[in-house]
């Protein structure tokens, strides 16, 4: 709220402002597989025995569809919380990797917002922004924060929103209409027009063809895998792709 205040009241700057708009804009389009998702997820808590209070604090703390889809199942048949934490732990264990890619950008923050950052970041602001400055020679400038500052706000706050309606409405919606197919193919129709690169293409190929393969492995391995195979796979292609250009 402070940050929204300086930003309406005239405290930040022009160029700042610019940026922070220029973030808004690129995540415009993906805010709406972000709302749809994040919706599914509310209606999957409610459904389960968490019940409203619990459902709402999960959305709020956790903040990771994946990782809350993940854990419902182990909530509900009585797991132990090791269980169900290692579970949420591997499903987003990519967010090492994206934390690792975004450290040069935000070193010099205090740790602190260092850890705001890390618990508003998600997967689309990770590639949204890497896209347009992950190649930028000189690192940690304020525009990059504050662009990255324009992607993540209001993914939040969407998110927020739409769960927390998913989880009092999940009650009247009829597990006959198959609502998380919506969530899959709004994540799609956001995903592939970015593929734009052959790096990215073959990352998402890589991805798919483990992630499918790793199925049947417990905790849903299958998918820590597939993000990691998709992510070494993409630089060993961008690196490759270089090399043949000079």
């Amino acid at each position: 709220m402070f940050l929204f205040h300086k930003f309406w009241s005239g405290a930040v700057s022009d160029r700042k402002r610019y940026y922070f708009s220029l973030g808004l804009k690129d995540t415009a389009s993906p805010l709406i597989a972000t709302g749809i998702w994040g919706f599914v997820t509310g209606i999957a808590m409610m459904k389960s025995s968490l019940g409203e209070t619990f459902s709402g604090l999960m959305t709020l703390m956790v903040y990771a569809g994946s990782a809350q889809l993940t854990s419902l199942p182990l909530i509900n048949s009585g797991s132990p919380l090791w269980l169900i934490f290692m579970a949420g732990m591997i499903v987003n264990i990519r967010f090492i990797i994206f934390s690792a890619a975004l450290q040069p950008f935000f070193r010099h923050l205090a740790w602190y917002k260092r850890l705001v950052l890390g618990y508003v970041t998600t997967d689309m602001s990770f590639v949204l922004f890497m896209s347009r400055y992950g190649t930028d020679k000189r690192r940690g400038r304020p525009h990059h924060l504050w662009y990255f500052l324009g992607l993540i706000l209001p993914n939040w706050v969407v998110w927020q929103v739409c769960s927390f309606l998913g989880i009092f409405a999940g009650r009247l919606v009829p597990e006959s209409w198959g609502i998380e197919y919506a969530a899959i193919l709004a994540l799609l129709a956001v995903v592939v027009p970015l593929i734009k690169t052959r790096p990215f293409m073959v990352c998402l190929l890589v991805s798919g063809v483990v992630a499918w393969a790793g199925q049947p492995l417990p905790l849903r391995l299958g998918l820590g895998a597939a993000v990691v195979a998709g992510l070494v796979a993409g630089v060993v292609t961008e690196q490759l792709q270089r090399k043949s250009e000079t």
